[in-house]
Parts: structure tokens; sequence; C-alpha cells
């Protein structure tokens, strides 16, 4: 009897120690935990692939844009790596995504109203505005722009722009009046502020008599005066202008 009380009290010994060490444990997985592995900067299919051999789970929670890392580059995960945890355990990566870059457009010549809408169209914005006094563009619009037209750069991003106050106080640009007839060539000089100064007349039987053939200050000169221009227009015959003249009181 002794021998069977023994026995069977060894059994039971037994079976506590395979209960308590052998089965809750793995039923539990206590034995199971592991250091998380680091994957940031693998590629996502590496990273993929020493998750699962270390009898985790991997997934993509979120991608980030940045173009600091080739896209498909694991920059974050979670778990930290290095923790503790369970197998079996999901790993959520996040994983990197070229930003997208536009083309600046050509805002060079637009009012600021324009400029807005055509940034909006692109995905851009307008950062800064400056003004100047610029002779080459008409007052309110775009002279200069940073960064260029053609260059790129990611979405939201603003531009750089400078309007144009048109000429400065008492400046006067001279207009363009090759091929005007003379009488234009006046009008457009008077909005100007400037006059037609000495004519000289030149003999072409092609041409409109009285068209604008030079002028003595070229198109785009400012001046910081109101000047007189010269110019030579056409006539079909310089004996008739010689005899105007020298028929005049």
């Amino acid at each position: 009897m002794k021998k069977y009380i023994i026995t069977f009290g060894l059994v039971s010994f037994a079976v506590i120690i395979l209960f308590e060490f052998i089965i809750m444990p793995t039923y539990t997985r206590h034995d199971k935990d592991l250091y998380l592995v680091d994957v940031k900067g693998k590629t996502l299919e590496n990273a993929i692939a020493i998750i699962e051999a270390e009898d985790f789970r991997a997934v993509v929670s979120d991608t980030m844009y940045t173009n600091k890392v080739a896209s498909g580059i694991v920059v974050d995960q979670y778990p930290k790596p290095h923790m503790k945890v369970k197998t079996g355990r999901t790993v959520r990566l996040i994983i990197s995504t070229s930003e997208k870059l536009v083309s600046i457009p050509n805002l060079i010549g637009q009012s600021l109203r324009s400029a807005e809408i055509t940034l909006q169209q692109t995905g851009l914005r307008i950062d800064t505005v400056y003004t100047e006094y610029n002779p080459e563009y008409p007052k309110g619009t775009i002279a200069w722009q940073y960064p260029k037209a053609n260059d790129t750069m990611k979405k939201g991003l603003g531009i750089q722009i400078t309007v144009s106050k048109g000429l400065p106080p008492d400046f006067y640009q001279v207009p363009n009046v090759i091929g005007l007839s003379l009488n234009q060539a006046k009008e457009h000089l008077s909005n100007a502020r400037l006059k037609v100064g000495k004519i000289s007349y030149h003999e072409d039987q092609d041409l409109v008599p009285y068209t604008v053939l030079d002028q003595s200050i070229s198109e785009g000169t400012v001046l910081d005066r109101a000047m007189k221009i010269n110019v030579v227009v056409s006539v079909l015959d310089l004996q008739d202008i010689f005899n105007q003249l020298t028929t005049e009181p």
C-alpha cells in the first residue's frame, strides 16, 4: 500500500511539474517573449521577411512623404525596436514614399490675382509679395519670381514675387513708334508724356507717306526728364517736301 502511495505521489508531482513548467508556459507563451528586431532603414520586403522569421506579423500602417530616403523604406515601427513582446505580435510599419513635386508656372507679366489662381491650380501659393518701380512691366503685374518658372518644388510651398509699381515718379519711358504714322507716333509719345522733335524725311516709293522709319531714342529707354524724340518719316517725293519748306512764310 505504501508503495502505491509513493508511486501516486511521484506521478502527481510529475504532473504538477509538467503542467507548471511546460503546459502553462506553452499556453500563455511566457517563455516565448522576444526582443523585437529593428527594421528601420530596411526595404519593406526585407523588413517583412526579418519580422516573420522572428515569428511576428508585419503590416504597413502608414506612409511618410519624404525625399530624404528612397521610396519603400521603413522609417518607423511600432512596437519600437528592442522591446520585449510576445511572438505572433503584429508589428506596424511606416514606410517612405516620394514627395510629389510640381512644376512651377511662369508668373511673369501676370496680375497678382491671376498668379494666385494659377498657383492654386498647381497646389502652390504665394508666400511673399514685394513691390518695386519697374519700367519694363506695367503697374500691378509680376516682374520677378522665385523659384523660377519650370523649377520643381513640393506642393503646399510658397513662391516669392515682386509686383511692378510701373514707372518711377518723374521718369519717362520711350515707346516704339517705328512703323506708325506720324500722327500715331505723336499720340504714342504724348501718352508717354513726350513729344516729337525734329522730323526728317526719307524718300520711299513703297511705303505709305509719313510712316515713321526711325527714332532718335530707342524703345524702352528710361529718361529722367521729358525730351523730344526726333523721327525719320517716309515720303513719296522729297521735292514735294522741299517745295513745301521753301514756300512756307
